[in-house]
């Protein structure tokens, strides 16, 4: 059951105040880790609505608090978690049968490991530090390890972990990056570009 009230008593420094529920009564507790909506943050009088839960010490307090106008996120789809994973996996698949093939060299299928580990991370770190009001990973860092060849991690973490993924300035830019980085590798495959890959393998070789 969702509740309207006034936030009273904010402090931000500490982070908390208090809800005056609208059809009065006992003010009730509320955190700045209840508020759905993390880019903003109160400073009193806000008009909210919100939910009431017990915690373990038995006190009730808001929580899934919006500001008057939002609305509660949809729950995405289960089957989109599924979808990633499977272009992800399909992708790694074909990336290491071309390289198995010889069309490719060892260390490209190594970067595209490395970089989809790394953004993985970088998004679950990304989506604690947003619950707990921490510093964010920018999203231009996320960019560019998608861009770099760490996007089947980051699709895998979207589905997953659920963050980024209903943000549609974001996933037009993410998409951008896929498109980019799949365009570049295609290139390798091509006889310019993998004359030009080995010939900068060779040079670094000897630049040892």
């Amino acid at each position: 059951m969702r509740y309207q009230g006034k936030v009273t008593n904010w402090r931000d420094d500490k982070g908390y105040g208090f809800i005056l529920p609208m059809d009065g009564g006992t003010q009730v507790f509320v955190h700045i880790k209840a508020f759905t909506t993390k880019a903003r943050r109160p400073v009193g009088d806000e008009n909210v609505t919100y939910n009431l839960e017990t915690d373990p010490e038995g006190r009730i307090r808001a929580t899934r608090v919006l500001f008057e106008g939002e609305r509660l996120p949809r729950d995405r789809p289960r089957g989109k978690g599924t979808f990633a994973n499977t272009v992800a996996l399909c992708f790694l698949f074909a990336l290491a049968g071309v390289t198995l093939a010889g069309m490719l060299p060892v260390v490209v299928p190594g970067l595209y490991l490395v970089a989809s580990v790394v953004a993985f991370g970088a998004y679950a770190h990304d989506k604690s530090a947003a619950k707990n009001n921490r510093w964010r990973t920018p999203e231009n860092t996320l960019h560019l390890l998608a861009l770099i060849g760490g996007w089947p991690g980051a699709l895998v973490a979207q589905g997953l972990l659920r963050h980024k993924s209903s943000k549609q300035s974001f996933q037009i830019t993410f998409w951008v990056t896929v498109f980019l980085n799949v365009g570049a590798l295609a290139w390798l495959l091509s006889s310019h570009g993998s004359d030009y890959l080995h010939s900068q393998l060779i040079d670094a070789l000897w630049l040892r």
